[in-house]
């Protein structure tokens, strides 16, 4: 059997610009979805890419690090929020009381653990969380078991912003 007596080339030219225009307009969807979808960046010194990777609601993000005053570790647990457009603080763990560590029963579910003080059901929203490194702080950032040591990659004093966006947006910046 020839090519041509194939029945695609039997079409005439309208249906095969239908056919056309419907593969570009799922192209063009597709693109589109794939696009949009949400990814979670972790960019330093303003404009420094640090990674870039996909959320969903179950991605676990942990943030540790050496309290300024205290000296002693902070680790805060977050998840994204239900529509992947920011985070929602859980609770946190530290190992001494002091300033800007949660106390009061307003703050969440106080338990004590071991050595450490853990802070539960906190519901804390944030739109992205902005932080800096610092001397001798130790800023850490785990996402899902894969650890970023921040402050070993920045400067002590750089910005760190930890964003939910669009892939789109991931490509501008």
């Amino acid at each position: 059997m020839c090519l041509l007596q194939l029945p695609f080339f039997k079409m005439n030219s309208k249906k095969i610009a239908s056919c056309i225009l419907i593969l570009v307009i799922l192209v063009i969807l597709a693109a589109g979805w794939w696009l949009s979808e949400p990814r979670l960046c972790i960019y330093g010194n303003e404009r420094q890419k640090i990674v870039t990777m996909e959320v969903t609601p179950a991605t676990k993000l942990e943030i540790s690090f050496i309290h300024s005053v205290q000296k002693t570790l902070v680790e805060e647990f977050l998840t994204p929020d239900e529509e992947l457009k920011g985070f929602v603080l859980n609770s946190t763990r530290y190992h001494s009381f002091g300033v800007g560590l949660p106390f009061m029963a307003s703050d969440g579910a106080f338990r004590q653990e071991g050595n450490a003080f853990v802070m539960d059901d906190m519901n804390r929203h944030f739109r992205e969380l902005n932080l800096r490194t610092g001397v001798g702080t130790k800023l850490t950032v785990t996402v899902n078991e894969q650890k970023f040591e921040l402050y070993e990659m920045l400067e002590p004093g750089q910005k760190v912003d930890i964003v939910i966006v669009p892939r789109y947006k991931t490509l501008l910046r």
